[in-house]
């Protein structure tokens, strides 16, 4: 699979918004601006103090600076939020609630799946460790597969009351990565995917069919625009074999839609999403 037909982002994403992209991650600097006036500044007297050096015209505004996550992210935060970093994801113990859900649904779906996870947890007495991350597993036309994690210290101890079904214990993602920022609300994500795929398509780069979404800031609301999402893709050296599902993933369901053929390289047909099982 190349990144032409990933089939994981791009038009599966298109359903969670029409808007323009609130992304900070920037493929081209901006136009340039007007050149400043060709009048010379008045010399001042030899002994006065030298004027503060003013930063060219043309010179592209500093990006966004980003906030600091209330717990610690999978990998420390980035410097600059235009940054794509190369990072290496470690193995931490999660809490994991899974399931399937619809686009348009996907900011309550991913709300009450953390709400469920942080109920067990404190009920539990089991530390929380880490930020919210998602997997998605799957996506086609009208929804998508995920596994929503949140890190732990530690599972409950022997003997302690076992979780409630849709809740198990397993791992986060971990090696190599790619990682992307959205700042901005959560209905806009899907110009940031656009970009991401443009980023992997122009450097020829062949990722895992699946992505993570690490919350750097609360997901409260779809129009939230203060929210910091960490998005890490997994590149796929070729002729290596396709790395393995996190332990603890759940197979997909019964009801999952079977893959689809992904389309050849090189074709000119628009990129379609399709069903793609964890490898």
């Amino acid at each position: 699979m190349t990144t032409a037909s990933w089939p994981l982002i791009g038009a599966a994403r298109g359903g969670i918004c029409a808007a323009a992209c609130a992304l900070v991650f920037v493929l081209a600097g901006p136009a340039a601006a007007a050149p400043a006036p060709a009048d010379a500044p008045a010399i001042g007297a030899a002994s006065a103090a030298p004027a503060e050096a003013v930063p060219p015209a043309d010179a592209p505004p500093p990006p966004p600076s980003l906030s600091t996550p209330a717990q610690p992210t999978l990998v420390p935060p980035p410097a600059n939020a235009g940054d794509v970093d190369e990072v290496v994801l470690p193995e931490k113990l999660a809490a994991i609630a899974g399931g399937r859900a619809q686009w348009d649904d996907i900011v309550r779906t991913l709300k009450d799946a953390f709400g469920k996870l942080r109920n067990f947890l404190d009920g539990a007495g089991v530390k929380i460790v880490g930020r919210p991350v998602v997997l998605f597993l799957e996506t086609d036309d009208t929804g998508f597969r995920y596994d929503a994690l949140l890190p732990v210290e530690a599972a409950p101890a022997a003997g302690a009351v076992p979780p409630p079904e849709g809740i198990r214990f397993g791992m986060t993602p971990s090696g190599k990565a790619l990682r992307f920022v959205h700042k901005g609300p959560y209905d806009e994500i899907d110009s940031t995917y656009e970009a991401i795929t443009a980023y992997l398509d122009a450097k020829a780069i062949t990722v895992r069919d699946m992505f993570i979404e690490e919350y750097a800031t609360d997901l409260t609301s779809g129009d939230d625009a203060g929210l910091e999402v960490y998005i890490y893709v997994q590149p796929v050296e070729a002729g290596a074999p396709p790395p393995a599902a996190p332990p603890g993933s759940a197979p997909p369901p019964a009801s999952a839609p079977p893959p689809a053929t992904p389309e050849k390289p090189g074709t000119d047909a628009p990129k379609t999403p399709e069903a793609g099982a964890p490898q």
